[in-house]
């Protein structure tokens, strides 16, 4: 599809997904009501329910799902591997592990947020420090030792959650499987995605280098241990401010930039506004599934990701077309 007419219908996605959020729940209005709560004439409790609490979730769930689209575009060229995704360097487990401390120590709202972006900022160091060698870092290092740290992170969680107390289990559990239930609305997450989504697609010239090799890149004088170093720390403060916002929620980072390499090829200066506009619109959707799939009870958001995500994927893995960088 022409870049002309994705953006645009990508947009208009997105907007219909946000009002979708707001209308739909288990106290649905009619779209006369919504619109009195807009001019200000609706009963105050239709107006707190639409905008303290439903747009507020569907803001949230958009900036997440386009922090986690646009962390795995620039995971996949930074490791120039098309399974890459966002937690995939550990960065999420060392955030999951300080967050999931706070929650044993009884700890609570920001403290919680805070701890989850100290890990993950923890995590990022030790995978640096950990993959430096002689040379620099290059992908195949960065992703053995993200492996091996995530890996120890899991095995972290698995002992915090076997020996926690069990009052806090359903709360760490929703934690980790990814959850916009309490998660409270802020400007932070709005500016991380739209500096490091404008700066993305400005620098997409040298994402298109990047992506066919060190060779090519080479020859056309981008400097690789810059580069990865600032794509590295880009992926790593998009995850991490995701991972503040909504907790673990998997796929999303993975799929969506399969989806818009299909849809629109592989220049990234489409490929980076189509797949945030992409991300925040199926997250939005897959929040609202869980609002009301099994309404009053609310369902973990990255459940349902990881549900759709991987026959999806599955379906993309069997398409003979071949997806490139």
């Amino acid at each position: 599809m022409k870049p002309s007419r994705l953006l645009p219908a990508l947009a208009l996605s997105a907007v219909a997904s946000v009002i979708l959020a707001v209308s739909v729940g288990s106290a649905p209005f009619t779209f006369s009501e919504a619109w009195r709560a807009v001019s200000g004439t609706a009963d105050p409790l239709i107006r707190e329910v639409l905008f303290g609490l439903r747009l507020p979730r569907a803001l949230n769930a958009f900036c997440t799902g386009g922090l986690l689209a646009l962390a795995g575009v620039l995971m996949q060229v930074l490791l120039r591997n098309p399974l890459a995704d966002p937690y995939v360097l550990g960065i999420s487990g060392g955030a999951a592990v300080a967050a999931l401390g706070a929650m044993l120590l009884g700890l609570g709202g920001f403290v919680i947020d805070a701890a989850a972006g100290a890990g993950a900022l923890g995590a990022t160091l030790l995978v640096f420090a950990l993959a430096h060698a002689r040379g620099g870092w290059t992908p195949q290092r960065l992703l053995l030792t993200g492996v091996v740290v995530a890996s120890g992170c899991a095995a972290a969680v698995s002992l915090m959650l076997a020996l926690g107390d069990e009052s806090r289990l359903r709360g760490m559990l929703f934690w980790l499987m990814g959850d916009l239930s309490f998660a409270r609305f802020s400007l932070f997450p709005v500016a991380v995605l739209l500096l490091f989504g404008i700066a993305a697609t400005a620098g997409a010239r040298s994402l298109n280098v990047l992506a066919r090799g060190e060779i090519e890149s080479q020859s056309l004088g981008v400097s690789l241990a810059g580069a990865r170093v600032a794509l590295f720390l880009a992926t790593a403060a998009l995850t991490a401010t995701a991972v503040m916002t909504a907790g673990g929620i998997g796929f999303i980072g993975l799929v969506t930039p399969h989806l818009t390499r299909l849809a629109a090829g592989s220049n990234h200066r489409v490929v980076v506004p189509a797949s945030v506009l992409l991300g925040g619109t199926l997250l939005t959707l897959a929040d609202t599934l869980a609002r009301v799939a099994a309404a009053p009870r609310q369902l973990p958001v990255g459940a349902l990701t990881a549900l759709i995500g991987v026959p999806l994927f599955l379906m993309l893995m069997r398409r003979e077309r071949r997806v490139t960088f």
